[in-house]
C-alpha cells in the first residue's frame, strides 16, 4: 500500500463534499501536472491519502482512499490528463495544520513543505504514522490513538 495527499481548496471541493459522494466516491479531476498526474498513475485501489484543504484551513481534515484507477479525466477532451477515484475514509480527529508539520522535524523531507504547489503529491510510510499521530489516528489501523 502507497499513501498520498490530494490538496483542494475547499471552497471548489471541501472535505463535507467529498464525504457526501459516499462509497461511491468522485474523480480527483481538473489535475494538469505531469508530476501530480503521473503518481495518480502509479496508485493503486486501496491506496489510503491525506485530504488538504489548501488557501483556507491549511490542514489535514480527513482520510480518503483509492476506490478507482487513473483513467481519463472527464473534465477535458484532452488524453493527456488522467484522474483517480477517491472516497472518504474518516475525519481527521484533530485537523493537522501545515504549521504543526513545518514545526515537526520528522516531517521536515514530506512533500507538503518541500513541494507545497502539487495538487497530488506521495507521502512516505513514516510521514503517514506520524501526521496521523498528530491528528488523533493510530495510522496502521485509522482508529483514534
Amino acid at each position: 500500500m502507497k499513501y498520498w495527499l490530494f490538496k483542494s481548496e475547499p471552497f471548489k471541493w471541501s472535505w463535507e463534499q467529498q464525504k457526501a459522494k459516499g462509497d461511491i466516491g468522485e474523480e480527483w479531476d481538473g489535475v494538469r501536472n505531469y508530476q501530480a498526474r503521473n503518481f495518480m498513475r502509479d496508485m493503486e485501489i486501496g491506496d489510503l491519502g491525506f485530504f488538504y484543504h489548501s488557501n483556507k484551513g491549511l490542514e489535514v481534515v480527513g482520510i480518503v482512499e483509492v476506490c478507482a484507477l487513473a483513467h481519463p479525466d472527464s473534465t477535458t477532451d484532452d488524453a493527456r490528463w488522467d484522474c483517480v477515484d477517491i472516497k472518504a475514509v474518516c475525519d481527521m480527529p484533530v485537523p493537522v495544520s501545515l504549521k504543526q508539520v513545518k514545526a515537526n522535524e520528522k516531517l521536515a523531507e514530506m512533500s507538503l513543505v518541500t513541494s507545497m504547489r502539487l495538487s497530488v503529491q506521495p507521502v512516505t510510510p513514516a510521514e503517514w504514522a506520524e501526521v496521523c499521530r498528530m491528528g488523533g489516528l493510530n495510522g496502521a489501523s485509522l482508529k483514534p490513538a
